[in-house]
């Protein structure tokens, strides 16, 4: 189908902004709008009557046509989906990088040690930028993009608040359309090659002496005037993005549902665009049902799971302590009230994990395989717990979102391997061996690992 008659058709359909409370109010995507008047956070609303003029294996099949073929902007594991996305945008304005279409891996060998041969493992960071943010990222500078060149608002630049995953996501963005970007960092509390993607990017980089939660009530401040607009989830542009995450899940399963899915959660716009998007494929016929989500916390940064813990009867932000898991280190996440309301709607659980419990689950893993980054290791903590208390059992279907590349974090792991990180002792350590060059010291030192792991 040529580009125009896919433009043609998708004209038919409609999105805009709402109060994520109450489902009330209309605002155009074009707006610069955050919050609604009552101050409650928004959402991106579809028009599912037009929507559902569609069958549900006319939905399946269209988007199955799309996944990871050439013809742009469709590859796109975002764009493909492009109708329950943004269909008000034209396609020559979309700012792509091919994000999506990530590897659904059969953990099978970690799995049969865990006594759940039914694993996956979701590898979102396999993206252009390393992370799951490049979901959401391409939607929100798309939209900018549109807006500055139809000259509907005076937009400078774009901000964002990031603990490293959203602010190489969106420097790379912004660098791809020539859109100026601005990113504010917590000094010394990301990994160096978080660091380096926004400078290499030629992102504006402020390192501050505070931690996320300060960047974020500064970035806040900062885009009040509307001069520079604002990148972080709150925006609920990236939600669209990131709700593909769950939809694309079920369509590398020919369109069946896992029973169960683990998700890292910080400042907890993923999980309620999980449940965004199971929820509009659920209301257009392509599912039946919703899968149980656990959202999984370091303790060191747990408010959501505090307030879990009392049946959802306060919230209490929290001042969050250092983590291995640093792009989770937030103690007041922004996106809670819509998490919360999602969680409670569907039965969600959440869990949270100790230091040595991320570290060891993290490497233990990567045993089998995998090559995880903490915030991964902090979910498949959660989902070792639940095995162990009988909850998921043998014969479920269980998906492990991995929200970010091990590369990002490779201090962190090889801090573990060294026996380097404060407080942690490291189960499942593997140094490298230092030996002279010579035949006979490499034949002995071969041979001694055989016995130890061959027996």
């Amino acid at each position: 189908m040529a580009h125009g008659a896919e433009d043609s058709e998708l004209m038919k359909y409609d999105a805009w902004f709402r109060d994520a409370d109450s489902g009330t109010g209309r605002w155009e995507l074009d707006e610069i709008v955050y919050r609604s008047p009552s101050g409650g956070l928004l959402e991106v609303a579809h028009d599912l009557n037009a929507l559902k003029g569609r069958s549900p294996a006319a939905w399946m099949q269209l988007w199955d046509s799309r996944y990871k073929r050439t013809m742009w902007p469709y590859g796109s594991g975002v764009w493909g989906k492009k109708e329950l996305v943004l269909p008000n945008i034209p396609d020559a304005d979309i700012v792509s990088l091919d994000e999506g279409g990530t590897n659904l891996f059969w953990a099978d060998r970690f799995g049969r040690e865990l006594g759940i041969p039914d694993l996956w493992v979701k590898q979102c960071g396999v993206s252009h930028t390393g992370s799951f943010k490049d979901l959401g990222m391409t939607v929100l500078v798309s939209q900018v993009n549109h807006i500055i060149k139809s000259n509907k608002q005076h937009i400078m630049g774009v901000a964002c608040a990031s603990t490293g995953d959203t602010s190489a996501a969106l420097s790379a963005y912004c660098a791809a359309a020539g859109i100026t970007s601005v990113v504010l960092l917590p000094r010394g509390k990301i990994s160096p090659a978080q660091l380096i993607q926004p400078i290499a990017n030629n992102s504006l980089t402020l390192a501050l002496d505070t931690d996320f939660d300060g960047c974020m009530d500064l970035v806040q401040q900062l885009t009040e005037d509307k001069k520079l607009y604002l990148a972080n989830s709150m925006n609920s542009l990236r939600v669209e993005g990131q709700k593909t995450v769950g939809i694309e899940i079920v369509q590398q399963f020919d369109w069946e549902i896992p029973d169960w899915i683990f998700i890292p959660g910080g400042n907890l716009g993923n999980v309620s665009a999980l449940y965004k998007g199971f929820e509009e494929l659920k209301e257009l016929g392509v599912i039946t049902r919703i899968p149980r989500i656990v959202c999984c916390q370091a303790e060191a940064a747990n408010p959501l799971y505090r307030a879990y813990k009392t049946g959802w009867k306060e919230f209490h932000a929290i001042t969050a302590a250092e983590t291995q898991a640093s792009a989770i280190r937030i103690g007041n996440p922004v996106s809670r009230s819509k998490a919360i309301k999602a969680l409670m709607k569907h039965d969600g659980r959440v869990e949270q994990a100790s230091e040595q419990e991320l570290a060891d689950a993290s490497a233990r893993a990567d045993r089998t395989g995998l090559f995880n980054c903490p915030h991964t290791g902090v979910a498949l903590a959660g989902l070792i717990k639940f095995i162990e208390r009988g909850e998921v059992k043998k014969g479920e279907r269980v998906v492990v979102v991995s929200t970010a590349h091990g590369l990002k974090f490779g201090n962190v792991k090889a801090d573990y391997h060294m026996g380097k990180l404060p407080g942690i002792i490291s189960t499942y350590a593997n140094q490298p061996v230092e030996l002279k060059a010579d035949r006979q010291s490499v034949y002995d030192a071969v041979m001694r690992h055989m016995d130890k792991t061959v027996g």
